[in-house]
């Protein structure tokens, strides 16, 4: 069955209230946030998306042989007016912190807050290195042993196994022809880091990190380095996917910092595109 629309689920507290939107990473859904929906929903309105090919957003049209950027803002954007949502907090986990950045550049009014949680900020060796070996190993290896290898090498302590069972689980829903479709938006990855990364922002950023985050963590640290309105909090004992390593941590430090930042009560600059 074809649909025209990503899968998403809302939680409503009010057509007047803030609201948050979460975006997963690549082989996620919105199984990801089970452990943040609690945290949040009582006080805010909260929509979480499956990304096409991803959960529930399964054959969805129109179809395209190759995939863009484009393709994937547009069909969040297309969720977020069928909510008449004009602005709302982000938060956003792995890949997810990447299609953000792409939407705040495009949107620039949209983003009235940004949580990067396992953020992804610089094509370091380590992320080049991730991306041949997945075009490479899918000639010769069924995607579901790919992700296992991967997950491993993202996720390799035995208090990350909570995070690898539930991104396992989600993961399988995709087909390698799916999965190399979004391995296909390497170019143009790489391309929008660069820009990001060197970009000011002038909206209010947090980075949550899993100290144990051995890939990532270096190049979230110099990306905050740089930047005027982003902060960053590393949580110990958590890995890549630190809302499912450490939920309770990760509740408090986002719950704390959205509200900090309500948009109903003032009016924050946006990025300012270069």
């Amino acid at each position: 069955m074809t649909k025209n629309r990503l899968y998403s689920e809302t939680y409503m507290v009010g057509p007047h209230s803030e609201w948050i939107v979460f975006l997963h990473g690549a082989g996620g859904s919105t199984a990801t946030w089970k452990y943040q929906v609690e945290q949040f929903k009582g006080n805010y309105n909260l929509l979480l998306i499956d990304l096409r090919d991803h959960g529930q957003s399964k054959q969805i049209e129109p179809s395209h042989t190759n995939y863009t950027f484009d393709v994937i803002t547009e069909d969040v954007m297309d969720v977020l007016q069928m909510h008449y949502i004009k602005k709302a907090h982000f938060i956003t986990l792995s890949f997810g912190s990447v299609l953000l950045q792409d939407l705040s550049i495009k949107y620039p009014s949209l983003v009235a807050s940004a949580i990067f949680a396992g953020g992804i900020f610089k094509a370091n060796v380590w992320i080049k290195s991730f991306v041949q070996m997945a075009r490479f190993l899918n000639v010769v290896l069924p995607y579901s042993w790919m992700y296992n290898i991967f997950s491993y090498l993202l996720m390799p302590k035995k208090r990350h196994q909570r995070s690898r069972k539930i991104y396992k689980i989600q993961a399988q829903k995709l087909t390698a022809q799916e999965y190399m479709k979004w391995v296909g938006l390497y170019g143009e990855f790489f391309a929008l880091l660069n820009r990001f990364f060197y970009q000011k922002i002038s909206f209010p950023g947090l980075v949550i990190m899993g100290k144990e985050d051995y890939i990532f963590l270096n190049a979230a640290q110099s990306f905050v380095c740089n930047q005027n309105h982003v902060n960053i909090v590393v949580i110990d004992h958590a890995g890549h996917i630190c809302n499912i390593d450490s939920p309770e941590e990760f509740n408090q430090i986002g719950y704390n910092f959205i509200r900090k930042h309500s948009y109903l009560s003032a009016d924050f600059p946006t990025i300012n595109a270069q």
